[in-house]
């Protein structure tokens, strides 16, 4: 059964809702991630594609070189700064939703941490979950 993902910011002016599966759910403890989620990690929800993605309001964003080189885009509602989803230079068609921006987030279930060789002792996670010291290829 395909799920309907929908959410938005946290004053409505940018609404989405993405039809798929996503090709995983990730907690990620990056440098990057812990400075812009303000906390230990940030979460996505990654789709491939952005087939069946429909998006009203506008999002501004802001772009990063990650440790690949390869630039990142967080994009964010204008208006009341929450971020919404992630793109990236390398594979333009991928997106990833951040599972809080989620109407529904407990339609999140993280399946992998990476960057795990940099998280820090206090954020505590999910015990169970697979780790990747750095990000996982292949």
């Amino acid at each position: 059964m395909t799920k309907v993902y929908k959410g938005g910011c946290a004053c409505g002016a940018v609404r989405y809702e993405k039809t798929g599966s996503p090709v995983a759910e990730v907690l990620c403890q990056c440098v990057h991630c812990r400075q812009r989620s303000g906390a230990g990690h940030s979460a996505y929800l990654v789709f491939a594609d952005r087939d069946d993605l429909a998006m009203t309001g506008m999002v501004q964003s802001w772009s990063i070189a990650g440790d690949s080189g390869n630039m990142k885009y967080h994009a964010f509602c204008p208006t009341c700064g929450t971020p919404v989803f992630v793109s990236f230079a390398a594979a333009p068609q991928m997106i990833a939703f951040h599972p809080g921006s989620l109407d529904d987030p407990s339609l999140f279930a993280p399946q992998f941490v990476t960057y795990a060789a940099r998280g820090q002792a206090w954020d505590a996670l999910p015990a169970g979950l697979q780790t990747f010291a750095m990000m996982p290829t292949g």
